[in-house]
């Protein structure tokens, strides 16, 4: 499964893991990586259903890009309780200039192979991706 524009495969197990986080409920979150010499993603880390959002910011590397997907549970005004996917671009400013492109380049294909993402963000630090823009975004 290849793609001919950046030349990144997806493994299998991305998709597998996603699936079981969306319909199963068996992961809170899901770190991706890019192994680029492999020129692959792979999952790198799963978040147990009890982990928390700062688990999950805490299990991303602060000068490396990844992508990940965080299951956001929230009650609304109205009180129902919801939940929604996130898919997150994590590219801080300390990363590698090639990095940062691999990953910006392969994003869009790779998010396609993940069937059920409701918001997506982009974050460059930390504060760009806090627990309240992640509240702000969903409901």
């Amino acid at each position: 499964m290849a793609n001919a524009a950046s030349g990144m495969a997806v493994h299998d197990d991305c998709k597998l893991k996603f699936l079981e986080l969306k319909a199963k409920r068996t992961h809170r979150f899901i770190v991706y990586k890019i192994e680029e010499k492999q020129k692959q993603v792979i999952v790198e880390k799963l978040g147990e259903p009890a982990q928390s959002y700062e688990d999950f910011t805490a299990s991303l590397p602060a000068d490396e890009c990844r992508y990940a997907v965080y299951d956001f549970d929230f009650v609304t005004e109205e009180n129902v309780q919801k939940s929604r996917i996130f898919f997150i671009a994590w590219c801080p400013d300390t990363s590698r200039v090639r990095s940062k492109m691999i990953y910006a380049s392969s994003k869009d294909r790779f998010k396609r192979e993940l069937d059920g993402i409701q918001i997506e963000l982009q974050a460059t630090d930390p504060t760009e991706m806090g627990l309240d823009v992640i509240r702000s975004r969903a409901s």
